[in-house]
């Protein structure tokens, strides 16, 4: 809030600090309109809890998600974004301009890019959520360290659940991949390297029923989807990547989305509400790469110039 008390008025205002609200920050500074970026609970996005990021293009050797995402953040502040350390609470997109409630104060805003990713989705069993934090985690990178030689399950088969498995290695006695399908989702890259990995190993046909332990994790329950057969299996962590779910709550019935809380875009990243873009996760359910994210959110701060261009003529 500015110092009279009336809400900041800006061009664009951008939701979310990950690849896409920073690239999108990016190339409306550079539009000279000034963008503010509301960061959002985890500045960088869930790109800035990745170790390594070893498929963006331009770092041959790899870089690190949060090296990365102060790159991007430095980058679009060099050409006048303003990024504040902020979370978005209510929208109102009736009508233009769009107001928008944070933390520290109101927001009106001439055009909307709304980046504010995706969260990981829960098992939802007995156990996971009194022992988060306490051995059961869904960031590696954030809690891996706190595993040496000890044992750890990951729970889920895509790309993620292997990525993250591998990079747990590095500290873990033993890593052991639960997956309910017969066979993994991931790419065929990281499947050689994860089964040819000596201190991987995987149950297939399973799915986990309860998190056991008191103060800390100490087993899980696991049914054999073909058999039916409750087995328990001690383990010290529990790592659980079964997908995602949109960060979109707060845009339920102003936005048109899918089935699954993903808000629908065109081929330009507009949104059912004129001068509203969306980029990244919150809106990319197919993809989810830090690429397409950035690039997602370039396209929409394009579109969104053009936008306040036309709408100003």
């Amino acid at each position: 809030m500015n110092s009279n008390g009336n809400a900041n008025h800006v061009k664009v205002l951008v939701l979310g600090s990950g690849p896409a609200g920073l690239s999108a920050a990016l190339y409306a500074a550079r539009a000279e309109l000034a963008p503010v970026v509301l960061t959002g609970i985890q500045l960088g996005g869930q790109a800035a809890l990745t170790y390594t990021i070893e498929n963006y293009p331009g770092f041959p050797e790899g870089v690190g998600g949060a090296q990365l995402g102060e790159l991007f953040q430095k980058q679009a502040e060099h050409f006048g974004a303003k990024v504040e350390f902020d979370t978005a609470s209510e929208v109102d997109l009736s009508q233009r301009p769009f107001k928008v409630k944070a933390d520290g104060g109101e927001y009106l805003a001439d055009s909307l890019i709304i980046s504010t990713g995706a969260d990981p989705n829960k098992l939802k069993v007995p156990g996971e959520e009194e022992l988060t934090g306490r051995g059961v985690s869904y960031c590696a990178t954030c809690d891996g360290w706190f595993f040496k030689e000890k044992k750890v399950v990951i729970i889920g088969g895509g790309d993620s659940a292997l990525e993250e498995g591998l990079f747990i290695t590095r500290y873990a006695s033993s890593v052991t991949v639960i997956h309910r399908r017969a066979e993994f989702r991931a790419g065929p890259i990281l499947q050689v390297r994860a089964k040819e990995h000596p201190r991987m190993n995987f149950i297939f046909n399973t799915v986990v029923t309860e998190v056991l332990g008191t103060e800390k994790v100490e087993a899980v329950r696991l049914k054999n989807l073909k058999t039916g057969d409750e087995t328990i299996f001690e383990t010290d962590g529990v790592f659980i990547f079964i997908g995602h779910t949109p960060n979109t709550q707060m845009f339920k019935g102003q936005l048109e989305m899918d089935n699954l809380g993903y808000i629908k875009i065109d081929d330009k990243m507009q949104t059912s509400t004129a001068g509203v873009f969306a980029a990244g996760e919150a809106a990319d359910s197919h993809f989810r790469q830090v690429v397409t994210s950035a690039g997602m959110g370039a396209a929409a701060a394009i579109e969104a110039t053009h936008f306040l261009e036309a709408s100003a003529g």
